[in-house]
């Protein structure tokens, strides 16, 4: 769980350092939009290949390699001196971050007895609210006292200190003590088996596509804060502050969903508040009716994050109960993450023009409602797998 947050770190230590990137590299705001979105890139295009390689190499193996990518990577970033080295660095983030988390749900199965599986992928689900509102609450203070050099090679040297954690606590894979036999051709066949396994399998398909449901409205809305807050007058501290608040407040409902799945509450009923919540509380926040009441919507924000955070939490536990094989667990969580990230390429720039067509964000909620009730759709498609 911790290499994990580790993981998600290297996502949050970026939007508080934009503002020094633009004004020591150079960095253009269309620079810094692909900075925050080419971490999803290996995510979007092969995630579930990735899953794949994963699952064959071992996953012990892969988080460990993929904390080796991001400790290189955070380390060579601080010595970056153009925005195109570090968009280069950040795609390779990417690659690491996707082998760290997407290995996690799968090495998580086979060190926890099954009785207690649904309550320890509840607390996995929090790496990524966590580790992100950690950096984006610690990196401006941060920065301040080391500079975003300093800011890169802290987290460089914790990712380390993780790797050499793991490296000496964690299970070998299974794999490590088998010698391998058969020629690449097999290899390359196994790979394509696990591959098509997993894709012609409903579960994986309609766990993916409510992970992308979510996270496209998660992101959008926390995304878009700060200039919803700076729109309205606020500074930029508070406003870097709201954020990582309403970020980590996603943690809550992590680690409630794998409480709950754990004393026997469904998975349906969870998935079904949690978007029933989502509705509601973009609403109070994007409406009209609640434009003079600023506090107001800030709380409906941290209630949408807060209790929306069990959607992940009961998905990452789906993934691993309806991944049609267990070696192929990785394969299915890496496919779910693929089109996670492709929801969260889209969804944004799709309501950032919803609210310029609109002239402002009132409407977002009706964009994000939409995504709820396809959410729900999808839920009662999955109910009849369980």
């Amino acid at each position: 769980m911790l290499a994990g947050i580790t993981a998600a770190l290297h996502i949050g230590k970026l939007p508080p350092a934009i503002p020094v990137l633009q004004t020591e590299l150079g960095v253009s705001l269309v620079q810094a939009g692909f900075l925050l979105s080419l971490v999803q890139l290996a995510g979007m295009i092969a995630g579930a290949l990735i899953g794949v390689l994963a699952d064959s190499a071992g996953l012990r193996r892969s988080i460990l390699t993929g904390l080796g990518i991001l400790t290189l990577t955070s380390l060579l970033g601080g010595f970056a001196g153009s925005a195109t080295e570090l968009l280069l660095l950040r795609g390779f983030e990417g690659l690491g971050f996707l082998l760290v988390t997407l290995s996690g749900p799968g090495l998580i199965r086979q060190l926890v007895a099954p009785e207690k599986l649904s309550l320890r992928l509840g607390w996995w689900g929090c790496y990524m609210g966590f580790g992100t509102g950690t950096g984006l609450l610690a990196g401006p203070w941060l920065m301040q006292q080391l500079g975003w050099q300093g800011w890169w090679w802290l987290i460089a040297a914790l990712t380390l200190g993780m790797l050499v954690w793991v490296r000496l606590v964690v299970p070998g894979d299974v794999r490590d003590t088998n010698p391998r036999t058969g020629s690449p051709l097999s290899g390359l066949r196994a790979l394509l088996g696990r591959l098509k396994l997993t894709l012609s399998s409903p579960g994986p398909w309609l766990v993916a596509l409510i992970f992308a449901t979510y996270s496209g409205q998660w992101l959008s809305v926390i995304g878009f804060l700060p200039s919803i807050y700076t729109q309205a007058g606020l500074e930029g501290a508070v406003v870097g502050v709201l954020t990582a608040v309403a970020a980590v407040a996603n943690v809550v409902g992590n680690v409630a969903s794998g409480r709950l799945l754990h004393a026997g509450v469904g998975a349906r009923q969870l998935l079904y508040a949690g978007f029933a919540v989502m509705s509601l509380t973009t609403w109070t926040a994007f409406s009209g009716l609640t434009a003079e009441l600023p506090w107001l919507r800030y709380l409906a924000v941290l209630v949408f994050s807060s209790v929306s955070g069990v959607i992940p939490g009961v998905l990452f536990s789906l993934a691993v109960r309806l991944a049609p094989d267990s070696s192929v667990v990785s394969t299915a969580v890496g496919w779910m993450l693929q089109l996670s990230a492709l929801g969260q390429f889209v969804t944004p720039p799709l309501i950032g023009a919803l609210a310029v067509w609109a002239g402002g964000w009132e409407l977002t909620w009706m964009a994000t409602g939409c995504l709820s009730v396809l959410g729900v759709l999808l839920v009662s498609r999955v109910a009849r797998l369980l």
